[in-house]
């Protein structure tokens, strides 16, 4: 009787954190939970630090950092080159999953820094892992999400983003910014 009681104490206090938005795993049409990071400068920032913009988030392994720079160069040539695209209606950041690496954080913030410059960005850290949890992302992987301008994921892609697929992404994320 007595683990039947210790039983039924644990279980009502496991099952809140079952249900709890920590365990969200995040989907398309989903209105994504904010988060807080900061940059090497150690800032904070929050999806709010964007209102008003559509935002592609890349929460990215260090170890697969250069999986997606084909997307990433296609959509700074369309703002940058082709101007079909604005910095002033669109974010695309970068959170680097610093628990999924080997790599120190000293030599994560170097190589985020160089690639804050060449995409003229923002390039924000967890340490710990929490989008993981907040968002379920995966862990070692590169994610790409758009998120319209009232933070709804429109988009999810994990892995590669096939170059075929890139001026279609590219579309989406003009026609949100319209919105």
């Amino acid at each position: 009787m007595k683990k039947m009681i210790i039983m039924l104490v644990i279980s009502l206090f496991a099952v809140p954190g079952i249900f709890s938005q920590e365990n969200v795993k995040l989907a398309v049409g989903m209105k994504a939970p904010d988060w807080m990071f900061t940059d090497s400068e150690k800032k904070e920032f929050t999806m709010a630090s964007w209102t008003g913009k559509v935002m592609q988030v890349n929460y990215v392994d260090p170890d697969e950092s250069e999986l997606n720079e084909p997307f990433n160069e296609a959509v700074n040539k369309t703002i940058d080159v082709e101007k079909r695209l604005s910095r002033d209606n669109f974010k695309g950041i970068g959170i680097v999953d610093c628990k999924s690496t080997w790599k120190p954080n000293g030599l994560i913030r170097t190589i985020a820094g160089n690639k804050a410059k060449k995409f003229n960005t923002t390039i924000l850290f967890d340490y710990d892992a929490k989008l993981q949890q907040l968002w379920g992302m995966p862990e070692d992987n590169y994610t790409v999400v758009i998120l319209d301008k009232n933070r709804i994921c429109r988009a999810l892609f994990v892995g590669k983003i096939p170059e075929s697929d890139n001026q279609k992404i590219i579309q989406m994320i003009i026609d949100l910014s319209k919105e």
